[in-house]
């Protein structure tokens, strides 16, 4: 069986506290993209209890620190699951700020739960979610989402951007989210992100940020840059994704962007 793991984007994203467990407190709106990454898992009669391997634009990790094993191993724990093969291709890039990993560990909770009929609703899905990263319990349920506290709190979102064009660039850099998290300063919200998202996104910019936008860009100084080009290419907003290194802008209407294809991966219409 296989299924398709999709990214998602940040509107906004406020680090407001640093608790003391060494997390943040943060709020954002997830929104779901259409970039995709592959991932198929198949019952085999002998073996060990998981075969995995990856392919495509994946990071370098060891089998057991890659999500989907995780995911595969909490499952374990709770039910008699017969051996596996466990495919993943990987076509969102790493260190974007785009929830790939989120994404993968997800559907494969949903996807062991379809192929072996574990009888799981959506929200034991969720709770198996949050124990294995802060936004992994979004990729349940699949909508626009205000996550708020540690980002593992949930609250639907209104927020539609089916009438825009909206476009994802990737630089040739990644991005360690606990890097970003050590250097970030955590401020006050000065206005609720939850209701500035449901007006209209012509009246986000200077308003909604990215509160890891001040350090991430002191340190690659080419992500400024593009996020200037999408504005002077007529992007209505543009922010970095979470805490980076993607970028996107949201259009009105249809655009290419050739200038920025030939040193990043630009992914149209997501």
């Amino acid at each position: 069986m296989t299924v398709f793991p999709h990214a998602k984007i940040n509107i906004g994203l406020h680090v407001i506290a640093k608790l003391a467990d060494g997390y943040h407190r943060i709020e954002t709106v997830l929104y779901p993209v259409k970039i995709h990454d592959v991932l198929e898992m198949i019952p085999h009669r002998r073996g060990k209890s998981l075969e995995f391997s990856v392919s495509g634009d994946a990071s370098p990790l060891a089998v057991e620190d890659n999500l989907c094993v995780k995911a595969f191993r909490l499952l374990e724990k709770r039910f008699d699951l017969p051996p596996v093969k466990m495919h993943l291709h990987k076509t969102i890039p790493s260190g974007a700020g785009l929830g790939g990993g989120s994404s993968d560990a997800a559907y494969t909770l949903r996807l062991a739960n379809e192929l072996f009929g574990l009888g799981m609703h959506d929200t034991e899905l969720a709770g198996l979610a949050r124990q294995l990263g802060s936004d992994c319990a979004f990729f349940i349920d699949d909508r626009p989402a205000y996550a708020f506290g540690k980002g593992d709190q949930l609250r639907t979102s209104a927020v539609d951007l089916s009438g825009c064009f909206l476009v994802v660039v990737m630089p040739p850099h990644q991005v360690s989210t606990a890097a970003a998290y050590r250097q970030v300063v955590p401020r006050r919200a000065d206005h609720s992100l939850e209701q500035s998202c449901m007006a209209d996104p012509s009246t986000w910019k200077g308003r909604i940020r990215n509160d890891f936008e001040a350090t991430v860009f002191r340190d690659f100084p080419v992500l400024p840059e593009i996020k200037d080009m999408l504005y002077r290419e007529g992007a209505v907003y543009a922010s970095m994704s979470g805490s980076g290194a993607a970028l996107y802008g949201i259009f009105p209407e249809k655009v290419a962007l050739p200038a920025l294809e030939r040193e990043c991966r630009v992914f149209y219409d997501v």
